[in-house]
């Protein structure tokens, strides 16, 4: 059974990869439904906002009460802001907002169209020679790859701000030492760095969930399998591809202080 199951899912995967390549030919040929996008990243976007900032909040003042209560014991508490900072951009910012866009955003999309193929809304599209990829799947990805990277942003600023929050009430930490500290931490590469991941993320997500809707069969039961391993495996796609994006981008000595 479980050899069965993974079968499956390998050749799922195999038709995301491969429903991947179309979308980015689909794209190179510039046929883009404007007003769908548009919905998509109202959907994904606005839609999200909320969660987000919540989110963020209660990361950034979670992390700074972490970290500074060691960083006092050290002396070195000036640096909490620049440590948040630098861990908010580099990792927390992207990979958590992807997180949330993944159960979010990726199961919508797979149980939309996994119903629309178990009720063969898929099949009326081609008779209305309307190619499914480009009506459903790239609009979708569009507003993945613009929406994150400016959720990433909101998450990043967020953060920051929950973390002053609780460096200047709880610890006394003076607003100029704690922006003074993240402005020597963080540098433009790693803002640039944490839109790039956004990107990718963003797009990880839009065609996992959209290559398992596509591939849903067996009814209603199959739209909530399909649901739920659209998310499992999107989460596995952002960490695996986070990891592999760091390796590249930060690899090798250097100092985060400037």
């Amino acid at each position: 059974m479980q050899s069965s199951s993974l079968r499956v899912w390998s050749q799922r995967l195999l038709a995301a990869i491969l429903l991947g390549g179309q979308v980015l030919f689909h794209l190179l040929k510039v046929k883009i439904h404007r007003r769908n996008t548009i919905e998509q990243m109202a959907a994904v976007g606005p839609d999200s906002l909320l969660i987000v900032i919540v989110t963020a909040a209660f990361v950034g003042m979670v992390f700074t009460i972490q970290v500074a209560r060691e960083f006092i014991n050290f002396g070195a508490v000036q640096a909490v802001g620049g440590v948040l900072a630098l861990a908010l951009t580099r990792e927390l910012a992207p990979v958590i907002a992807a997180v949330v866009l993944a159960g979010r955003v990726c199961s919508a999309f797979a149980a939309e169209i996994g119903t629309m193929r178990v009720t063969e809304q898929i099949d009326a599209l081609y008779i209305l020679k309307t190619d499914p990829i480009d009506y459903l799947v790239v609009p979708r990805t569009i507003a993945c790859c613009l929406m994150m990277p400016v959720l990433t942003l909101i998450f990043l600023t967020i953060g920051l701000a929950g973390g002053f929050l609780v460096a200047n009430n709880l610890y006394n930490l003076s607003q100029n030492v704690f922006f003074d500290s993240v402005q020597n931490f963080v540098s433009v590469w790693d803002v640039c760095s944490a839109v790039i991941k956004a990107t990718c993320f963003g797009a990880l997500i839009a065609v996992i969930g959209c290559s398992w809707g596509l591939t849903t069969t067996g009814g209603a039961k199959g739209v909530g399998q399909s649901t739920t391993a659209a998310v499992v495996t999107a989460l596995l796609a952002i960490f695996i591809s986070n990891f592999l994006l760091t390796l590249v981008m930060f690899q090798g000595s250097g100092s985060a202080v400037l």
